[in-house]
């Protein structure tokens, strides 16, 4: 589905990263994902019912929250975190948690993604949290996405980079089989995901990653996700089609914010 795009840049200067006419200043990725955030959190507004997202980039959104909070700039913030780990963080910083059985309508989410194409379609899950982090962002008004301008392709899969996929353990080499056959026209590569011990990754929800490795352009990304969602033993994909309302990407040369 096409989306018209609407641009705003931001210049370094106008953020006071560094003073007029100082020399070039060479930030780090995760500056660059920390400035993408503080961005981020300027769309949160007092009494907000917020989806709390997972991984590097998002943990300073969720920093950024709760330092807000602690200075009273923020109030009556309920957050939904999307990962153990996330719920974690938020607890210590004092943010106030609930779940989408007492929120089912969230007002925005903010998170980051491993992808994003020109349509604002993402990947997500090279984290593990997926499965959660689609049932929150699924059910917000507003999601806000936040990456740096590494993670912007020209079509999903175009990283190189795993595309996950959660899948239940029993028999997952068999899934793993029926998802690589799927898109072997794209030279998909299917693996599992191990942890750092070398044994199966193993998500919140206690299922297994199968990581998809693609050398093209699997085609039409809704029929891609629906034939996915057909296989026996699947339960749900990265792919996070038509769901970011808008896209900010930090940059060596500032901020874009990209709206559907």
């Amino acid at each position: 589905m096409a989306v018209a795009w609407s641009e705003k840049a931001y210049s370094m200067e106008a953020l006071s990263l560094s003073p007029p006419m100082s020399p070039p200043v060479i930030l780090t990725q995760d500056e660059l994902k920390k400035i993408a955030a503080y961005k981020a959190v300027e769309f949160v507004e007092s009494g907000m019912v917020l989806g709390l997202g997972t991984g590097s980039t998002a943990k300073h959104a969720v920093d950024r929250i709760g330092e807000l909070l602690r200075q009273g700039k923020l109030t009556n913030i309920i957050g939904i975190p999307t990962s153990k780990k996330t719920q974690e963080q938020a607890i210590s910083l004092g943010i106030p948690l609930s779940d989408l059985d007492s929120h089912p309508t969230i007002d925005m989410a903010i998170d980051g993604a491993d992808e994003v194409d020109p349509h604002l379609n993402l990947v997500k899950g090279r984290g593990g949290s997926l499965l959660r982090e689609k049932m929150v962002e699924g059910a917000c008004k507003k999601f806000v996405c936040i990456v740096d301008e590494s993670k912007l392709v020209k079509y999903l899969g175009g990283s190189g980079l795993a595309m996950p996929v959660e899948v239940v353990p029993f028999c997952w080499k068999f899934t793993a089989k029926k998802l690589q056959n799927l898109f072997r026209d794209s030279g998909c590569v299917a693996k599992l995901r191990n942890d750092c011990k070398g044994e199966p990754f193993v998500t919140d929800n206690g299922n297994y990653i199968v990581d998809l490795y693609l050398k093209k352009d699997i085609g039409d990304l809704q029929v891609a996700s629906d034939a996915i969602l057909r296989i026996a033993g699947v339960v749900e994909h990265g792919m996070f089609l038509a769901m970011a309302t808008t896209v900010i990407v930090a940059g060596e040369l500032g901020i874009t914010i990209k709206n559907k």
